[in-house]
């Protein structure tokens, strides 16, 4: 069983800051990327930020320059700094590992629970 618990949602107003945090646990071998995905209403959900485990990162071209990922390879973490926030940033952030479970185990990905922002006046 893996586990993963977000947390740092919530309302800001617009050009403000969040930060989401998310930590995995349970039986993990290795996690090879993380990520943080979000779905806004009557949209499907998109990837906002991956970071693998060697700290390459990648990021929608809607959150580049604005949100930054960050990982914590021996605490199993990551977090998502979120900065001038836009009402279109509105949605639910899902948090996102892609890992093995054993030496043998198949890749997997792991999701978290999901955890609401809201960027608003």
């Amino acid at each position: 069983q893996v586990q993963l618990v977000e947390s740092g949602g919530g309302l800001v107003q617009p050009g403000g800051s969040l930060r989401l945090s998310c930590a995995a646990s349970g039986r993990i071998f290795i996690i090879n990327a993380m990520g943080w995905y979000r779905q806004a209403p009557g949209k499907q959900r998109e990837l906002v930020a991956v970071i693998t485990g060697g700290r390459n990162t990648n990021y929608a071209d809607s959150v580049k320059g604005r949100f930054t990922i960050s990982r914590d390879n021996a605490k199993n973490t990551v977090a998502l700094q979120m900065n001038s926030l836009k009402p279109e940033d509105t949605a639910v952030y899902y948090c996102n590992a892609r890992l093995r479970t054993g030496p043998l185990a198949a890749e997997s990905d792991y999701w978290g629970q999901g955890t609401q922002v809201t960027v608003s006046s």
